[in-house]
């Protein structure tokens, strides 16, 4: 009895390594190989975009009237003085791709990096000026993407950076499920007037190379079920699961008719 469970139980274990072989992430990557950094990331500016906008200098009166505050300021019966919280500096970027700005007007930022933006107006600041040595820092308010399908965790989740990768996104709504089909998640992204679906298999390093690795503004990522597999090895994991059953059984009615 006791070898026929141990067959039994080792057959199921191998059935069942088998089955996950193809739940590996990164597969085809060796621990001993180097592999050479190619894509440098920047995210571009969208429309609806909201975008903190910060300018310094060292002497910060001169930086002040490019600095806005839609804050309001109260004073108490007491004396204390409040101040309601508010996105200060922060701007949205209409649907023509600009943003008004103070002191120097609409600025095109559309299609531009954060980094290329900062260096728009500092620029602008420069040649108006106003500053001669101005500190520009720019950052997303509002990067989210959306993640759903075959996940942990469906929904739409707000990053700290605007650098996330496919991979992060998937950790980010609790991991694939059991039955997501690695070998196609979708990536939906709106770019130039049109949605664009990038299919990757998260099993092979190529997906370092994909343009929807690093994910863009408002991206969709679909995980997609994989359809319950049928052939011998579903066949056999059914019998394995029957006879487990069974040895269970039978060891149970052993074990009562001993006492």
């Amino acid at each position: 009895m006791k070898q026929c469970c141990f067959c039994l139980l080792l057959l199921a274990v191998m059935l069942t390594g088998c089955a996950k072989k193809d739940y590996l992430y990164l597969a085809d990557m060796s621990e001993d190989m180097g592999y050479v950094v190619t894509n440098r990331h920047q995210t571009s500016i969208q429309d609806d975009d909201r975008l903190r906008i910060k300018v310094s200098c060292k002497n910060p009166e001169l930086a002040a009237p490019f600095n806005v505050s839609s804050a309001s300021v109260s004073v108490g019966s007491d004396g204390t003085v409040t101040k309601s919280s508010a996105d200060d500096n922060v701007y949205r970027v209409n649907a023509e791709g600009d943003i008004n700005f103070p002191v120097l007007g609409k600025l095109h930022l559309a299609g531009l990096s954060l980094i290329s933006a900062a260096d728009l107006i500092r620029q602008r600041i420069v040649d108006g000026n106003y500053i001669k040595d101005p500190i520009v820092s720019i950052d997303f308010v509002n990067f989210h993407y959306t993640v759903l399908g075959a996940v942990g965790g469906n929904g739409t989740y707000r990053a700290e950076s605007d650098k996330v990768t496919i991979l992060e996104a998937i950790a980010k709504a609790g991991d694939l499920s059991e039955n997501a089909d690695m070998e196609r998640i979708a990536v939906i992204r709106e770019q130039d007037g049109k949605r664009q679906v990038y299919n990757l298999d998260i099993r092979k390093s190529d997906i370092f190379n994909s343009p929807a690795f690093y994910l863009a503004q408002n991206d969709i990522i679909y995980a997609r079920p994989r359809k319950p597999k049928s052939g011998a090895k579903t066949e056999a994991l059914s019998w394995v699961t029957v006879a487990l059953s069974a040895v269970t059984a039978a060891t149970s009615i052993i074990w009562a008719t001993k006492k």
